[in-house]
């Protein structure tokens, strides 16, 4: 996305996407202090990876993007692992915003 193309609706799906993240990393930050090394269930691993994969799309022009994982639903990743991961998405979303500046 250049940054004359960016349109209302990409910075709508932004703040939506950002918003949500936020959220799920603080929830995750909350139980990685009281328990680090317990594993997620599946069911929190497909609502994250849900949200992980609309942010990797929705930032796919983005050449870091390729940098970007999913969470492993087969060995199912501790809670640590998860802030990890979405650690990194929150990097990438604040990169975004800074680069096109639009609040």
């Amino acid at each position: 996305m250049q940054v004359d193309k960016l349109k209302h609706e990409d910075i709508e799906k932004f703040k939506m996407l950002n918003e949500i993240l936020l959220s799920v990393f603080n929830e995750m930050k909350d139980f990685s202090k009281k328990k680090q090394d317990e594993v997620l269930n599946e069911l929190k691993v497909k609502k994250i990876n849900q949200l992980l994969k609309d942010i990797k799309d929705f930032l796919s022009k983005e050449s870091s993007s390729d940098y970007l994982d999913l969470l492993d639903g087969e060995t199912l990743p501790t809670n640590s692992d998860a802030v990890l991961i979405l650690s990194q998405y929150r990097a990438l979303m604040h990169n975004f915003h800074m680069k096109y500046d639009f609040y």
